[in-house]
């Protein structure tokens, strides 16, 4: 009975210390007997500094305001959901979402639990987001490259300026996705009016709800009335990025604020009227977001008004070389130097790499360089960071004759040949993978919707 008894006690112990929550137990005289690693964590203490010892000597608390822990202690009554804001020993300010419970021996009251969620991090971004003006500082002439892709998002990206229609930008990682948002707002007559971004996959859902939509004082416990981002965009553009990070319902009440132009804040019982344009992101293919349940339909439909596909690096090798010199420009003002050139072999490099970082990895390439030249005025590839070479290598220029041209008898616009050529190509690859459309637009390194356009474009159809 004694081992069961031990087995009990240390199983308890692990338990509590390997939960990913913070625990904190006091006794009835408000002084610590269990305070778990999780808790230790959050607060920045040491479980010593706290164990044993009364609450009211280790933490502080705003004026007026008891902690959680000593208000059930007090009042017998459990409290859910209670967002408190305190300090530790070293006056370093924490923020939990607490959910507290008295511990009772019959009708005798002993002590207090309380199982808390660390939301500091959060609640800093949330007074940030009160605070913030709109920091909008690119417009179309930002974007860089003369690509035929670059170009063909570039002028349906100036077309959607002129409504006020909701627009869905698609596009991998690194791509440029919000500078084409601020450009589009910045072009619009709503460029005046406040443009607001939020990244929809940085807070929990519990919080994100309160941010979008705002709260209504007395919501739950530590509430106050607070407008939500779509409040304080009124009148110009909110863009919510990785929009498919939003749990369903949260996807849903967005479709309606959409639809209605109505917003309620949470714990409110009236609607209020917002003119908000929005604007979203995605760094996959929709149609993938759908089908796995990560975006809903509807929304998508909603959303996609107007939708753009950003094509990544990989499918604009041409612009690298103008890229590359305004980076080098940048960071030449940026950090005192005068860096002229870009070796060839260097430019060689860049153009064999693929880029899965995107135009975003192509910067810090350029920027590592530039950190490690010294007098120079041309960066060679012993100045491209580490890493980048190690993933990389030369080839070497092909020694072999270049073919002749044929001599041409018939001459034609260039647009038309590239029409011609592209057509003929995409056919071969759907006829080699069967017209499978998800392996195509995956060996042709594109997405899913991308790649329909262009069938649609070409008319291109399966046989029958």
């Amino acid at each position: 009975m004694k081992q069961v008894e031990i087995l009990k006690t240390k199983a308890t112990e692990q338990l509590v210390n390997e939960v990913d929550v913070g625990i904190h137990v006091v006794d009835s005289q408000g002084t610590t007997i269990i305070y778990n690693q999780k808790m230790a964590q959050i607060e920045g203490m040491n479980q010593d500094d706290v164990l044993n010892k009364k609450l009211v000597d280790v933490f502080s608390f705003h004026k007026n305001e008891d902690s959680t822990l000593l208000q059930v202690l007090k009042t017998g009554n459990s409290i859910n959901n209670a967002k408190q804001t305190y300090y530790n020993n070293r006056g370093q300010e924490i923020t939990t979402i607490n959910n507290t419970i008295p511990i009772m021996d019959g009708k005798q009251r002993i002590g207090a639990m309380e199982i808390a969620r660390d939301v500091t991090k959060v609640e800093k971004l949330l007074r940030e987001n009160m605070n913030r003006k709109s920091d909008t500082h690119y417009t179309f002439d930002s974007i860089i490259g003369k690509s035929s892709a670059i170009l063909e998002v570039i002028e349906s990206s100036k077309r959607a300026t002129r409504t006020s229609s909701s627009v869905l930008i698609i596009g991998e990682t690194g791509t440029g996705k919000e500078l084409f948002a601020q450009s589009i707002h910045n072009g619009s007559n709503r460029s005046s009016a406040p443009f607001i971004s939020q990244n929809c996959a940085a807070l929990p859902d519990n919080l994100i709800e309160g941010l979008l939509f705002g709260t209504k004082k007395g919501a739950f416990t530590g509430a106050i009335d607070r407008p939500g981002l779509f409040e304080q965009a009124e009148g110009g553009t909110l863009l919510l990025d990785e929009i498919n990070s939003l749990n369903p319902a949260l996807q849903a009440k967005l479709l309606r604020v959409i639809q209605e132009k109505m917003v309620r804040r949470v714990g409110d019982t009236k609607d209020k009227k917002v003119n908000v344009r929005i604007l979203a992101t995605m760094n996959e293919d929709p149609i993938d977001a759908i089908s796995e349940g990560r975006l809903r339909k509807d929304l998508y439909y909603r959303l996609g008004v107007v939708t753009l596909f950003i094509p990544p690096l990989r499918n604009r090798k041409e612009d690298i070389k103008e890229l590359a010199f305004a980076f080098m420009e940048k960071y030449n003002h940026l950090f005192g130097l005068q860096v002229t050139n870009i070796a060839d072999e260097v430019l060689q490099t860049l153009i064999q790499y693929d880029w899965p970082g995107n135009v975003r990895e192509l910067e810090h390439i350029i920027e590592g360089a530039l950190n490690i030249i010294t007098y120079e005025d041309t960066i060679t590839y012993n100045h491209l960071p580490m890493h980048f070479r190690k993933k990389t290598h030369i080839k070497p220029v092909s020694t072999k004759k270049a073919p002749q041209p044929s001599v041409i008898t018939e001459v034609q616009p260039l647009d038309s040949y590239v029409e011609e050529a592209e057509t003929l190509y995409l056919k071969q690859v759907l006829e080699h993978y069967h017209f499978n459309i998800t392996k195509t637009a995956e060996a042709l390194r594109m997405s899913r919707q991308n790649l329909q356009y262009r069938l649609k474009k070409y008319g291109i159809n399966k046989p029958r």
